[in-house]
Order: C-alpha cells, then structure tokens, then sequence
C-alpha cells in the first residue's frame, strides 16, 4: 500500500461514534476493575481469564480476541519477561510476580482495547520502577494527541522518557487505529521522530499501548505463534488506553471507573 492510499484508509469517525467507543471502553476498564481483587498467588492465568470472559459476556459484550486468529482465549496474560500476548493456562500465580491483562471487548460493534498492570504481593523495587515508568510513558504518548500532531510524535514523548529512565522500548510491536474494526490504521510505534507519520485528525480512535523492557528492547515469539518475551528474559511492562482525538485534544474511553491507575491497588471493599 503506497503511503497515501494508507492515509487515505485512516478513519475519521463522528461526535456520534464517540459513544460507542465510550460504552465499549468502559466495559473493558470495569472487566480490569473487577479482576483486580483475583489477582493473587495461587490462581491459575486460566481462571483469571474465564472470570474477564464471563464478566465481559453478563455486561453485554464479547471478547474481541476470542476466535481472532485462531485465538482461543478472551485475554492475553503476559507475566515477568513475556512482553505481550501470554496465553492464559494453567501457570499458577506467585508473590512477587508481575503480569499485565490485555483486554478487548466489543459492544454494540464498537472495540474497547485496554491493558493494565498487576503485581503479586510484595515485588521488587526494579519491578516497580518498570511499572511506573510504562504507564508514564503511556500517559506522556496520550499528552502528546491533539489535532495537527503525528503519529511519531505520541512514540517520540514514550521513547523519550522511557531512555531517560534507563529502559528500553519495544519495537517489534505498536499501537493501533480501531473502532468497528480491532486492528485498523493507523500503526502507533512506541518511538517516533516529532512530525513523523500520520497527521493526527479530530475523530481518529487509537490505542497507546507502550511495552517497556527493563534491559534491551529485543523479543522473540515463543513455538506457541503468539507468546512473545524477551530475548534476555527481563522483565517487561505494558498499559494500554483506547482514545479519541478530538478537536482540542483527546478523550480516553478505557478510564478505570474506580479510579484504579496502577499498581499498588487499594484493596477490594
């Protein structure tokens, strides 16, 4: 595809289409919600991952993931050094383990796209840096949106900070346009140039998704096809939030509706 037909096949949605993504997004940041009380040593990812499907299914959505590709499973479960795409099995969980729950669901036709961190018990204090500075990192991308900005200007804010901080990040793997589509344009590299890539245009959905790797950036997909970790087996961390640029900024659809950003939660009750 020559670059101006990909332009070309960026969506540009309406004031309308912003409910949609909002219904959608809430369901996958109450599913993340709800799930945080689980978390905890002892369970297995699989369990983890039937409580999401059946949370998503009695609130009236469908995991966007199930089926996609042949995937069999409504979450991806990435602990310690799997970078993305972990699937959930029969691991059972240990202090001291971190792990991020990638969630998508679908309402109504519209995609709710979001990731959060979780830490089992008390964790190292190189495990919490790591996981502050990615959700950092996603944060200063969103900061980055706003009419008229790029595309490589949302990866330059994450790159930049997250080198600052001594990590690297992942560049095997991006962010991505969505809205009645899952993966759709445009790609939102977690680096960037300022003024690189796709002009940023009010009505554009995207997900910002850094993956921030405590020693080099490099990964590999494990036998399993879809199981990617890092070549030096160090830890990884990832947040995601599905947005809506909007003629001054940004809207994010997958805010927590209890207000949870990051580990440490509160806990439940």
């Amino acid at each position: 595809m020559t670059d101006r037909a990909y332009r070309r096949s960026i969506k540009l949605h309406s004031f309308e289409d912003f409910a949609g993504m909002r219904a959608a997004g809430q369901l996958a940041a109450a599913t993340l919600d709800m799930i945080t009380a689980h978390v905890r040593a002892g369970i297995t990812t699989a369990e983890l991952d039937r409580l999401c499907h059946e949370f998503v299914r009695d609130h009236g959505g469908t995991p966007a993931s199930l089926g996609y590709r042949g995937y069999a499973h409504a979450t991806c479960i990435s602990i310690n050094h799997v970078v993305c795409h972990g699937i959930p099995g029969e691991r059972r969980l240990m202090e001291g383990d971190i792990l991020n729950i990638d969630l998508a669901v679908i309402v109504d036709g519209w995609h709710g796209d979001s990731s959060r961190m979780y830490a089992v018990g008390k964790i190292g204090r190189r495990a919490e840096r790591l996981i502050d500075v990615a959700y950092e990192a996603m944060m200063r991308g969103i900061g980055a949106i706003r009419p008229g900005a790029t595309v490589g200007d949302i990866g330059f804010a994450m790159q930049a900070y997250v080198e600052a901080e001594r990590f690297n990040v992942v560049r095997d793997f991006c962010g991505h346009g969505l809205g009645r589509v899952y993966h759709d344009a445009p790609d939102v590299p977690n680096y960037g140039r300022p003024g690189d890539g796709p002009e940023l245009r009010p009505g554009m959905f995207l997900t910002v998704e850094p993956m921030v790797n405590a020693g080099r950036p490099d990964v590999k997909i494990l036998n399993d096809g879809w199981t990617a970790v890092t070549r030096d087996r160090s830890l990884s961390a990832q947040f995601e939030h599905s947005v809506g640029v909007t003629e001054t900024g940004c809207e994010i659809f997958t805010l927590s509706p209890a207000n949870l950003t990051k580990p440490p939660y509160p806990p439940a009750g």
